[in-house]
């Protein structure tokens, strides 16, 4: 048997458990499980491992893609500018590793945990095939955990973003009320990195101006449940074209599914 799983607080609903179950079923993959492991301390994760050897990977979801890092032994470059990780390759031993598995309090166990960021895949790929040529600046709703990797991706795109958020954090970022008529018709790439507008609180959405929208902006939210946020709606109905999340959370478990059975990883 072959176990994975997710680790995180609270894990009342998870995309991963049901994805991975179906792929297994849909692939005949057999001798696999995945499995929800509900974290409300990080400190217990050294606990979990010894209690889970036939571990082989995991995800790693809220509130811990920043804190566990510092239990890995190793993270991809891509993770480190991310600073956050949320694929876990449970690898075989090396001297290195169980050194440092002594350090933080994982003694006793023949493996390496390698560090990861899927979500940066993930949203490059599903936001590429979207972007037109005048998409040369974004708006990016929130500063939260979820921004970290699409800052990562419009970087690496070389577009440039404006922070909007509810408190302003640093020269980069503006309040929801400053946001212009202007600055709408300049910034035609705008995405919601906020929960505001998951289910059930399906009649909110993030306040900006929405009557400036036109029919060249892409609006892209990462909430895929509802399928169509009021977000997404009202870009809709201003002629937008719109995107939810569900396409980057099926790439970035997908992508963790390589990683986990592939000895070395594609850039």
């Amino acid at each position: 048997m072959k176990f994975y799983g997710l680790i995180g607080y609270p894990l009342t609903h998870s995309f991963s458990k049901k994805f991975f179950t179906e792929k297994f079923e849909k692939e005949n993959i057999e001798d696999h499980v995945y499995d929800l492991y509900e974290l409300s301390n990080l400190s217990d994760f050294p606990e979990l491992l010894r209690a889970n050897p036939k571990l082989c990977g995991l995800n790693v979801t809220v509130p811990h893609k920043i804190g566990v890092v510092r239990y890995l032994d190793w993270v991809s470059e891509e993770a480190k500018e991310v600073g956050a990780v949320n694929c876990i390759r449970i690898a075989a031993e090396s001297p290195v590793a169980a050194a440092f598995a002594g350090e933080v309090g994982i003694q006793d166990h023949d493996f390496k945990l390698e560090g990861f960021n899927t979500d940066v895949y993930g949203f490059e790929h599903s936001l590429k095939p979207l972007l037109k040529k005048h998409h040369k600046k974004a708006l990016l709703l929130g500063n939260g955990g979820a921004a970290r990797a699409v800052k990562c991706v419009l970087d690496k795109l070389d577009i440039e973003y404006k922070l909007v958020t509810r408190r302003p954090e640093g020269r980069n970022s503006i309040r929801y009320d400053a946001v212009t008529k202007k600055m709408m018709e300049e910034y035609t790439l705008i995405i919601n990195s906020t929960p505001v507008g998951t289910s059930p609180n399906v009649d909110e959405c993030p306040p900006i101006p929405y009557e400036y929208i036109t029919s060249e902006h892409l609006l892209y939210d990462l909430i895929y449940n509802p399928e169509q946020t009021l977000f997404l709606k009202k870009g809709h109905e201003q002629g937008a074209a719109t995107k939810n999340g569900y396409e980057m959370l099926v790439l970035q478990a997908e992508r963790s599914w390589e990683i986990w059975n592939t000895q070395k990883v594609k850039p």
